[in-house]
């Protein structure tokens, strides 16, 4: 599971390098561990929640076109709401 885990880190984060995402904002809370990254593109934004006792858990949580919540299990859901919420644009 663990290898999972970080492949998709390490494929979300070349997805959004390559699309040109940038860091809005990280913030950290040193008692509870955690690291809470917010990225945006345009009208898109996402957030990256960082275990720093354990590297290996990584969560990845967007929005759909109505605000609904996702929890990103692939890059294909990331890609999914991000594809529809960029079609919405005109």
């Amino acid at each position: 599971m663990k290898k999972i885990a970080s492949s998709l880190h390490t494929r979300i984060h070349q997805w959004i390098d390559a699309f040109g995402f940038r860091l809005n904002s990280s913030r950290s809370n040193k008692r509870k561990n955690i690291i809470t990254r917010h990225y945006f593109f345009q009208t898109f934004n996402f957030f990256e929640k960082i275990d720093t006792k354990h590297p290996g858990k990584v969560e990845f949580l967007c929005f759909d076109t109505y605000g609904e919540t996702i929890k990103v299990k692939s890059l294909l859901d990331l890609q999914r709401a991000f594809f529809e919420n960029i079609s919405q644009l005109k």
